[in-house]
């Protein structure tokens, strides 16, 4: 831990996760902001949950995306001090535990004035920069009669280089073997999560179906932009060493079960249009998630893979960040960067 008396820290928010599958409920409320959704719908999501290993009782470690993103905490600090800069680094989730407005609170007794907030979502866009920093300072502004914090918030880094090297180690690590299983050079296909329609949008549009009071954008949401150009700088770092990767297509994956329409090309249509161009496998890599969890474990590992396996594609994926010390490094810049504003 670095020295008590350094008033500035680093909180690093993440989107949070159920412990138990009767927590899901509760957890989707938080998630659609107190809109109930149908039992079926929760019931679908218990059993997916349940695929990827989540129980009744919670169990020996936290779900993925508490465990890894408390390790990505560990490792930045640790980071952080071996680079000349100890700071404390805390970790706030948005829909679930350790909540946002807890470790805030935590912040203010350990006696953290100044805050260098960064999203582990490193695309900007409204549905999650938007909603982490309206939770954050919801939680800063709390108590009127505490202390005020300065906030630095860091609201996009999906072109940081040790980034981008990061996913690019991950499909270099992966990509040789899979083209040998497969008997071909395979292409790769980038995906990140899929938004609402309404949140790229501007206009009247952008407020249609949203919750109540939810501003007009004047601008369109850079997200759809920011996630594809990630995926084109990861291309290009990984075809650098590897001259047989040539192709690579992206869609938007995990699109919401209600709520209007969501942005595409979906994955599901982008495997039978590559089906259709004649590929007979794929190396299928998300860019816009940094740790294992549901989308991941359940959505690709899972689903998509069948869906692949009954289109004649064989699926393959490059590890996640987790705990990628390269990760690690591409924050510390960010860190860098923030402190130097």
């Amino acid at each position: 831990m670095s020295p008590t008396g350094n008033s500035t820290a680093v909180l690093l928010l993440a989107h949070g996760t159920l412990d138990v599958l009767g927590e899901m409920a509760e957890y989707l409320g938080k998630v659609t902001g107190g809109r109930a959704l149908p039992h079926e719908v929760v019931e679908e999501l218990q059993h997916r949950y349940a695929q990827i290993g989540l129980g009744e009782q919670p169990g020996p470690e936290p779900p993925p995306l508490t465990r890894w993103t408390l390790a990505q905490g560990r490792l930045l600090e640790a980071a952080l001090a071996a680079s000349g800069n100890p700071l404390r680094v805390y970790v706030g989730m948005r829909n679930w535990h350790p909540y946002i407005a807890d470790v805030v609170a935590r912040m203010r007794a350990d006696g953290v004035t100044r805050v260098l907030a960064i999203c582990l979502a490193p695309q900007n866009s409204r549905t999650s920069i938007g909603l982490y920093r309206r939770a954050l300072m919801s939680a800063v502004d709390s108590d009127a009669s505490a202390t005020k914090m300065a906030v630095t918030f860091v609201e996009e880094w999906p072109e940081e280089p040790a980034l981008i090297e990061a996913f690019a180690e991950r499909l270099v690590a992966v990509y040789p073997q899979a083209c040998a299983e497969a008997g071909a050079a395979l292409p790769v296909l980038f995906t990140a999560h899929s938004v609402p329609c309404r949140t790229i949008m501007t206009g009247e549009a952008s407020v249609v179906g949203a919750r109540p009071g939810t501003p007009m954008q004047a601008t369109p949401d850079p997200y759809p932009v920011e996630a594809k150009r990630t995926a084109e700088l990861v291309f290009a770092s990984a075809a650098h060493r590897l001259p047989e990767l040539k192709t690579w297509f992206f869609a938007f994956q995990s699109q919401g079960v209600s709520g209007g329409p969501w942005i595409g090309p979906t994955v599901e249509d982008t495997l039978k249009a590559m089906r259709d161009e004649g590929h007979t496998g794929i190396v299928l890599q998300p860019i816009g998630f940094l740790c294992d969890h549901v989308e991941i474990l359940y959505d690709i590992d899972i689903a998509f893979t069948e869906m692949a396996a009954a289109l004649g594609l064989r699926l393959y994926r490059p590890q996640s960040l987790n705990d990628s010390p390269l990760l690690a490094d591409a924050l510390v810049a960010v860190v860098k960067r923030a402190l130097a504003t």
